[in-house]
């Protein structure tokens, strides 16, 4: 797998990762359970938003000054910016299925940063390892694309078929095989996800919750890795994109929550972003649809979703 950035700038973005990571630890830890306001959420959002604008213009840069070109430069830039801009937008579906699992399990709202925090560090390693799996199964089996494509406009077309309707937990298979094969507290014990009951350890709701928004993931990575593949085929591109768009995932939850209402026809969009980007990739040996293109296209499908969906809002 090649890329046009240097070994120098992967060391880089790792750096800065693990310091986001790290300084959003620390100012957890330091908060304590607390309930996320609006505001905070906003304000963090902000900060994430502006240090993936912050890298890509670095990126922009450090690609300008390896190859020499400013075309190939922009190209890049932009290929970064519609990637981070798809990952962004898939990644709403996550958190309403997020939304989904604590209100079934009824998780205090003090409690749901840090099962956020613990699940976004693990969709960071999970994402990485599929990325590089991915990557390495189109280098060598260029076909591969097609069914990346098909499986992308199927996901989509199911995505606008069950928009709307009302979803349930109950029903889950992966949460009943959870409940089969651990024992679990019908009380949460403050953050732990283990407590004793009885003289014997048992998992605790907290415990399942992590369980299962790991098991979403996994789900919609499956969806929105392709997905990324559709604009670039660089592997450092397909990872920031992606890394960046997860590290503001938390604060995005909560902000969203609040909002949520306001959103409700948001899959809408989410599922005709899902089969534009996989016909333009059942179509790459074809017709090569431009990066801005694309970009326009994602942008002007969330625009028109989210009007779309405040003038229809439910009065509240």
């Amino acid at each position: 797998m090649e890329s046009i950035a240097p070994l120098w700038l992967w060391v880089v973005f790792v750096a800065i990762v693990i310091a986001a990571l790290f300084i959003d630890f620390v100012v957890l830890s330091k908060q304590g359970s607390h309930v996320v306001g609006v505001k905070e959420a906003l304000r963090w959002s902000l900060v994430w938003v502006a240090l993936s604008f912050m890298f890509n213009a670095f990126f922009w840069w450090a690609v300008k000054d390896s190859t020499g070109s400013t075309e190939i430069a922009n190209e890049k830039a932009l290929e970064f910016l519609t990637g981070y801009l798809i990952e962004k937008s898939l990644a709403v579906d996550n958190i309403f299925v997020f939304l989904l699992i604590f209100t079934y399990f009824a998780v205090p709202a003090a409690y749901q940063k840090r099962v956020l925090m613990i699940g976004i560090v693990g969709a960071i390693v999970l994402r990485t390892v599929m990325i590089l799996v991915g990557g390495w199964l189109i280098s060598e089996f260029h076909w591969i694309l097609y069914v990346f494509g098909a499986f992308l406009v199927l996901t989509g077309l199911k995505m606008w078929w069950a928009a709307g309707k009302e979803e349930s937990l109950e029903d889950n298979p992966a949460l009943k095989l959870l409940r089969k094969v651990l024992p679990v507290s019908k009380n949460f014990d403050g953050e732990k996800f283990w407590t004793v009951e009885n003289g014997k350890r048992i998992a605790t709701p907290l415990f399942m919750v992590i369980c299962l928004v790991g098991l979403t993931d996994v789900i919609f990575a499956v969806d929105s890795i392709p997905a990324i593949f559709a604009i670039t085929k660089d592997p450092f591109i397909v990872l920031t994109s992606n890394v960046f768009a997860i590290l503001g995932l938390r604060a995005m939850f909560f902000l969203l929550q609040a909002a949520a209402s306001r959103f409700h026809l948001l899959n809408y969009g989410l599922a005709v972003i899902l089969v534009f980007i996989g016909t333009k990739m059942m179509l790459i040996d074809v017709f090569k649809i431009p990066v801005a293109v694309s970009l326009g296209v994602v942008l002007s499908i969330l625009v028109i979703t989210m009007i779309w969906s405040s003038k229809t809002a439910p009065n509240t």
